[in-house]
């Protein structure tokens, strides 16, 4: 656990500074993963994708199925794509990490707070390619 820890903190202190840049096949990079994957964390090809399609059987955004970003810049562009039922948008802030999540990497919870409502959770695993169109439920989204 303290390696998955150590990593998110690494992860998200040095390589969220660096510039996004596009690959040739129009993904973006995502040096996070690339360096937890190095170390023998989470997953990828196969097994992945199997994951993904077992984990859709739960909403998104829960912590079985955490809406998988492209870094804390990712989490940041997503979330503010969402919003409320009446068209604004909501307050986040992020609560720390929740641990491993399905795939094998580290989970962040943000906390997702529309006017007069309670707070949602929403959990985002920021290794992965991003560009979630899919709202988590309770709200829309514009892109």
């Amino acid at each position: 656990m303290r390696k998955f820890i150590a990593l998110a903190v690494i992860a998200a202190m040095g390589i969220a500074a660096a510039p996004i840049q596009e690959k040739p096949e129009g993904k973006l990079p995502n040096k996070g993963r690339d360096m937890m994957l190095s170390m023998g964390a989470g997953m990828k090809g196969n097994k992945l994708e199997k994951t993904i399609a077992k984990a859709a059987e739960s909403p998104l955004g829960s912590k079985a199925n955490p809406v998988r970003e492209n870094m804390p810049e990712g989490e940041v562009a997503y979330l503010r794509k969402l919003r409320c039922e009446d068209g604004t948008a909501p307050k986040f802030d992020r609560a720390g990490n929740v641990g491993e999540g399905p795939y094998g990497f580290i989970v962040d919870l943000y906390k997702v707070t529309c006017p007069g409502k309670d707070a949602v959770d929403v959990h985002i695993d920021m290794y992965h390619d991003g560009g979630e169109t899919r709202p988590v439920p309770g709200f829309t989204i514009v892109n």
